[in-house]
């Protein structure tokens, strides 16, 4: 019996060492061999896909920006992506519902693109801590304003992402668990509501992704 409905999270060890954490590689063994040495149609999907978020990813950033900018971020796309997915699998791990990786991920970026922009552009770092047509009796409490909206940015992200990976689970748990003291006719709805929850919990696990992904690249895109 589960001490509590959260403790479906909890990281278990094996031999003192958390082996569940594995299952965030776990997306690169279940892909077959020949999509590395040949094309094929799983190859041609992520090839369309990777560059339809390096046209969307290259209009967000600017024309400024230098050849391989967007990389990272399809990358992490295609990395979260993947761990969202996989967590929708039974006895598999999901990493992404944990704020240690979340946060692991987002804060990284968004400390790198602060130093970078107080580094580099400084004026224009200053400025943006001023929306433009503010009046000056407004100016010191809109500074305050944006630099407690920037310094909260890589929790909302971190936050973001877990919470709607574990209030998914959350409920296909809960609807599961009710199963062994239901009729059979009740037992046919619920299965049928299980599988209309696990399409939306797909459909969510992708959007997830994207607005992690867009997200990261919009605040990238303020200190260039």
């Amino acid at each position: 019996m589960m001490a509590n409905l959260f403790s479906i999270f909890d990281p278990s060890a094996t031999l003192s060492l958390p082996m569940n954490w594995m299952a965030i590689f776990v997306g690169l063994f279940i892909l077959p061999w020949t999509f590395w040495v040949s094309s094929n149609r799983s190859g041609k999907l992520l090839g369309l896909v990777t560059s339809q978020l390096h046209m969307e990813f290259k209009t967000l950033v600017g024309t400024a920006s230098s050849q391989g900018h967007t990389l990272i971020f399809i990358s992490l796309f295609l990395f979260i992506l993947f761990n969202n997915l996989m967590g929708l699998a039974p006895y598999v791990f999901t990493a992404s519902s944990h704020l240690a990786m979340t946060l692991a991920l987002a804060f990284p970026m968004w400390l790198s693109f602060m130093l970078y922009g107080w580094f580099n552009h400084t004026l224009h770092m200053l400025a943006h801590l001023v929306p433009l047509g503010t009046p000056g009796v407004l100016m010191p409490f809109m500074v305050l304003i944006e630099t407690i909206s920037n310094v909260i940015r890589p929790g909302t992200l971190a936050v973001r992402l877990a919470a709607n990976m574990i209030a998914g689970h959350l409920l296909l748990v809960l609807l599961g668990n009710q199963g062994p003291s239901m009729t059979f006719s009740l037992l046919s709805v619920l299965l049928v509501t299980q599988i209309l929850l696990l399409t939306l919990e797909s459909a969510v696990a992708v959007i997830q992704s994207y607005v992690f992904a867009v997200l990261a690249t919009l605040y990238s895109s303020e200190v260039v």
